[in-house]
């Protein structure tokens, strides 16, 4: 059972998980000193001096100690990565529910679980060109190739569609495009919203 102390919200030591006051202090821009942790007196998150290939090898080695560093001490509960994952969540349930209205409504697809359930894998397999976003986290890109993977994915969402589906090219772009317009207006929406 965890004692009083490591309830709560705060950062924690990497080695032990123990909550730290602070895990640094800066002294200067560019000269700060690493805290050390009271329970186990080591060095509470060396983590913060490293590279983030650094860190993504160590949670690609599955190492307890960058796990807590990302989920403890970088991405805080609270913090806004949560508003972003949550803005990414909500497009998305946005974007299937449109989809599926569309398939029912404008396609005249009868309600079978079947049917919906090969729809939404074709979609997830045919969204492969979002792998290509992970690129930005280790190269520069303009921010208009965010764009251009979107297009990349509708247009292979529309195929996917009408492999499964058998309907007209131009129904499978309606459809798609709707989604994808609801998706994009709903995230525009959130990240206005303070």
């Amino acid at each position: 059972m965890a004692d009083a102390q490591e309830e709560g919200e705060g950062p924690r030591c990497v080695g032990c998980g123990g909550r730290v006051k602070t895990l640094f202090v800066q002294y200067s821009p560019g000269n700060i000193r690493l805290m050390k942790c009271d329970n186990c007196k080591a060095v509470a998150d060396p983590y913060i001096e490293c590279e983030f290939m650094i860190i993504l090898i160590d949670l690609i080695l599955h190492k307890t100690r960058a796990y807590r560093h990302i989920l403890f001490n970088k991405l805080s509960i609270g913090s806004s990565v949560d508003k972003v994952i949550g803005d990414a969540l909500v497009g998305n349930i946005i974007f299937m529910i449109m989809l599926f209205l569309g398939l029912r409504f404008i396609l005249k697809l009868s309600f079978d679980i079947t049917r919906y359930r090969e729809v939404l894998f074709a979609v997830i397999i045919s969204s492969y060109f979002k792998l290509f976003l992970f690129t930005m986290m280790v190269w520069e890109f303009p921010s208009s190739v965010i764009f251009i993977v979107e297009m990349f994915v509708l247009s292979s969402n529309v195929v996917a569609l009408r492999v499964v589906l058998q309907f007209p090219k131009a129904h499978c772009f309606g459809v798609c495009l709707m989604a994808h317009a609801a998706k994009c207006l709903t995230e525009i929406w959130i990240l206005r919203t303070p």
